[in-house]
């Protein structure tokens, strides 16, 4: 598996909303996660800063890459962009982070 890690960025008053609708994830946005190799995703809050850091294991990054271009991605991302900052075509501004350490 490969770990990646990101994080993202909330607007202000959106916490409780964000943790809801992730609550309720649609079982087809669950499935494409799956199909596309993604396991064990953790989003994980910084409450002060509004800051979202993403974290899951792939196993392919390409083929991961390409569930973006699904049409249930897409229509998760149009859901999501009243409360998180997004780029014009909605998809959350996302920044990868550097892995420093791990230990298993």
């Amino acid at each position: 598996m490969i770990r990646k890690a990101f994080k993202m960025k909330l607007y202000p008053g959106m916490e409780q909303e964000y943790e809801k609708r992730h609550n309720e994830l649609w079982p087809e946005m669950k499935e494409m996660l799956h199909e596309y190799g993604g396991h064990n995703y953790t989003i994980f809050l910084d409450k002060e800063t509004l800051v979202l850091y993403g974290y899951i294991e792939v196993e392919d990054e390409e083929r991961f890459a390409k569930s973006a271009d699904t049409a249930i991605n897409r229509k998760w991302w149009d859901y999501m962009a009243d409360i998180m900052e997004t780029n014009p075509d909605n998809s959350p501004v996302s920044v990868d982070l550097y892995p420093v350490f791990h230990l298993d």
